[in-house]
């Protein structure tokens, strides 16, 4: 009677093996153009980004971060950026941010930015939340207040960072249409044309993950939908499975959404990528430390920078009620 059970476990554990790694390996990256996805014309070219500095994370690699307002005595504030970006594609608001009177950290996230080795790519889930605290740890004074601020999937770690084992340490947060989950009632499909995502590979994975099993972590699982016209160079056009994992809130995004000190979301009416709508009826349903506002006649990209938005965060962070 053992050896039937155990004879039974063994086949349907390779049954299941086998069904994983035929979703794994049944797709693959391809060429990923299409005409709809996000407006990246209204985005402000014209930027002179400050000259990037480096800090070093626990593990010994060197990442390349912008520092703003050094000398103000205000909170520190950690700006995100999103999917496919780096941080020198928020000067403008790390800038208007530091006008404030705040300290700014601007990094460009791990597997992001000029030269990272490799691109697209961390070496396990949860690592950039590791760095962002490394970064923190080495810039924060004694007795000053921390917040974090992220655009898109920027606003997705943010989210992630609030219900993880660094949580406490946060004071506020800003959220700018953060991305929340695949399956997020606030999500449009493909993020309005920005991502493409290998759904059958993502489910091989994810089982295989469920039994402990992480060595293909590293292979791609979605693409972003880059125009012709934006320089490639500083752009990061796919991410690995555990990259994207570790750039989102947990599968019960709920509880990290609760976990959140008070903060402030933004999103605009027109974003491409994400309901506007929808943000405040689910989010409240998790907590009441939010203040939602959605600004007429904006974008999803040129939220990140608009007066409109800075405005916001001005009376929303107040330098933290001085």
């Amino acid at each position: 009677m053992i050896w039937k059970i155990a004879k039974f476990a063994l086949i349907s554990g390779a049954i299941y093996l086998a069904i994983a790694l035929g979703l794994v390996f049944s797709q693959s990256p391809q060429s990923f153009t299409q005409t709809k996805g996000l407006d990246f014309d209204r985005l402000d070219k014209n930027i002179t980004p400050m000259e990037t500095s480096n800090f070093k994370a626990r593990d010994g690699v060197s990442l390349a971060y912008r520092h703003y307002g050094r000398e103000n005595n205000g909170p520190l504030v950690v700006v995100i950026h999103g999917s496919g970006a780096f941080g020198a594609a928020y000067d403008g608001l790390a800038r208007s941010v530091a006008a404030m009177g705040a300290e700014v950290l601007l990094p460009d996230l791990r597997g992001h930015g000029e030269n990272p080795a490799p691109r697209g790519d961390v070496s396990y889930i949860g690592q950039l939340e590791d760095d962002l605290q490394d970064l923190v740890l080495q810039h924060r004074k004694a007795g000053q207040k921390l917040v974090l601020m992220g655009h898109s999937s920027g606003g997705g770690l943010v989210v992630r960072f609030a219900g993880g084992a660094y949580g406490e340490t946060l004071d506020r947060a800003v959220l700018l249409a953060p991305f929340l989950k695949y399956n997020a009632p606030t999500i449009r499909p493909n993020s309005g044309g920005w991502a493409h995502v290998l759904t059958r590979r993502v489910i091989g994975l994810s089982m295989l993950n469920m039994v402990g099993i992480t060595a293909l972590n590293h292979l791609v699982m979605i693409q972003f939908n880059i125009p012709e016209g934006i320089d490639r160079s500083m752009m990061t056009e796919a991410y690995s499975f555990r990259l994207n994992e570790s750039y989102a809130p947990r599968r019960d995004y709920l509880a990290d959404i609760a976990a959140l000190p008070k903060f402030a979301l933004i999103v605009g009416q027109e974003d491409e990528a994400f309901k506007a709508s929808e943000f405040e009826p689910l989010m409240s349903s998790a907590t009441d430390k939010g203040q939602y506002d959605i600004i007429e006649s904006m974008s999803h990209l040129e939220i990140s920078n608009s007066p409109q938005a800075i405005n916001i965060i001005d009376n929303f962070l107040g330098i933290l009620d001085e």
